[in-house]
């Protein structure tokens, strides 16, 4: 395993926590992470064919990712 890329991934994991404690500290609207996504997949709207969509594509990756992590990478 290149330790490079370990180091890389820690930075990135010590980034998003601070960009994440901020927007929770700051109680801003639209800030957090969950609030991003909920903007990028339509969480909110009514429902139409864009923001179904939108729904399948992000159920479908996080299905992928949790099954990816859970196999060791076999899927």
């Amino acid at each position: 395993m290149n330790e490079t890329y370990t180091w890389l991934w820690v930075a990135w994991l010590l980034a998003f926590i601070g960009i994440e404690a901020a927007a929770l500290i700051n109680k801003d609207k639209g800030d957090t992470l969950s609030e991003h996504v909920w903007k990028w997949f339509s969480v909110k709207e009514q429902s139409s064919v864009k923001r179904n969509f939108r729904m399948v594509c992000l159920g479908g990756f996080l299905l992928w990712l949790a099954t990816h992590f859970m196999t060791g990478g076999k899927v």
